[in-house]
């Protein structure tokens, strides 16, 4: 029972000669279990591989509620109900083909969008304009223009966002990134973000690779989307959809918003970007089943002379985000032994002494319950829209320097490639009709 319906139900409740006697204390708020007035009710808008995760998380925060959940595959859509109603306990969540129709739902307040990058817009633009507060997958979008079109909704509308950029939500990711932020290794001078390389077989569809009829539990037209219609191949959909520029970006997309966010984090420029990018790498064939780059190093120039270089499947770059400034470094990373730095006592302390910190950066140790609670307050969540698309704009340009072959220009206030028409043609992508940005 969404939250609102809630209120109107309790209010006629209260106007009763009798009032019932067998309403469990949980419903009224007691028990330590919020009022269903005071829960954020919440739908699902696909699920693959990041969205079962999102969902635990948020079901097992007790003022959220999963009330729905929205799939365009049938049988993905029966394993989310069977999640969502097994962690409940009942059958309450309602299942959706159309992610409009479970949008329009007023007892709705928010929605977790983990769906393919190039459905990405279409679905968070309308979100917002359906007045629902937005939990969404990295990166934000398949284009800079789709960026762009999802923060103009957000601000327009008055929209908390959360970026599934989860590192921001892990302590030593928070410390190394408060260090810098400090200055306590002294101006920065490089830094270096190392990602993933190569295909992944997410899906192990190993050998279905040939041109085959969709199943019919797939609305394949539907998945397809904006995207150019292609013949359905099994191993270009589920999971491994993001190896295809038609429907993902590789790993350089993949992992753009995780480490390059926790160095955008870490310098201070969650709302600033490199004004020059010159990228280079290793394609398959164009018309290759997986095309995205395999391998590729992207240089970025920031102002105040800041150097980042982005790179997969180079030795020289160790995985994660490392800051080298004139008085010391910093390294992290996910797993054990991911911290590490040219101070010894940083390695051992789980945060810095308050008289070494003049600037302390957001906390959170749940990027759900940041979310809910942002939510509630309508106080910015610790990953908000606009840092999504700042976190991101450095790899998406470095693939624009990839693909035309040469170095690209950004103006950071205008939000433009400069003096290149033929590389501002990629900031944007051909929509398949009936579909349009925005």
């Amino acid at each position: 029972m969404g939250r609102r319906r809630f209120i109107g139900l309790a209010g006629a409740a209260g106007a009763a000669i009798a009032m019932p006697t067998f309403i469990p204390a949980t419903a009224l708020g007691r028990g330590g279990k919020p009022a269903p007035s005071e829960r954020i009710t919440v739908g699902i808008v696909g699920w693959g591989m990041i969205a079962p995760e999102n969902t635990e998380g948020l079901m097992k925060l007790d003022d959220c509620r999963v009330v729905a959940s929205c799939n365009i595959d049938k049988n993905h859509l029966q394993q989310s109900l069977a999640a969502i109603n097994g962690f409940y306990g009942n059958k309450d969540c309602k299942p959706y083909h159309d992610y409009r129709k479970m949008l329009a739902r007023k007892d709705i307040d928010a929605v977790m969008i983990a769906v393919p990058d190039h459905w990405h817009e279409i679905i968070a633009v309308e979100a917002a304009k359906r007045g629902k507060d937005i939990y969404g997958e990295k990166p934000l979008a398949k284009t800079i223009a789709e960026q762009q079109a999802i923060v103009k909704a957000v601000q327009a509308h008055g929209r908390i966002w959360q970026t599934g950029s989860w590192q921001r939500s892990k302590g030593h990711f928070h410390k190394a990134a408060e260090i810098v932020r400090n200055g306590l290794i002294g101006k920065i001078t490089r830094v270096e973000v190392g990602l993933p390389s190569g295909h992944s077989d997410f899906a192990h569809d190993g050998g279905q690779t040939k041109v085959t009829t969709p199943p019919p539990e797939l609305d394949y037209d539907t998945w397809i989307g904006p995207s150019k219609m292609v013949p359905y191949i099994p191993c270009q959909v589920h999971l491994n959809w993001r190896w295809n520029y038609n429907t993902g970006g590789g790993q350089l997309m993949d992992w753009v918003g995780h480490h390059v966010d926790i160095a955008h984090w870490g310098l201070g420029f969650e709302n600033s970007a490199p004004y020059a990018v010159e990228g280079h790498g290793d394609f398959p064939p164009k018309d290759a089943i997986w095309n995205t780059c395999t391998k590729y190093r992207v240089e970025c120039k920031y102002p105040d002379d800041i150097h980042m270089t982005i790179a997969g499947g180079h030795s020289d770059i160790k995985s994660g985000t490392k800051w080298i400034g004139t008085a010391g470094w910093v390294w992290v990373d996910r797993g054990d032994s991911s911290f590490d730095s040219s101070n010894e006592d940083w390695n051992v302390m789980d945060e810095l002494p308050y008289d070494q910190v003049k600037i302390r950066l957001p906390r959170s140790t749940n990027h759900y319950r940041n979310f809910i609670d942002c939510v509630k307050s309508r106080q910015p969540t610790i990953a908000p829209v606009e840092t999504a698309h700042h976190s991101t704009l450095p790899g998406h340009l470095g693939l624009i320097s990839m693909l035309i072959g040469r170095k690209v220009r950004w103006d950071a206030q205008r939000e433009e490639i400069v003096g290149d028409a033929g590389a501002a043609e990629f900031l944007t992508r051909h929509y398949r009709r009936p579909y349009k940005i925005g």
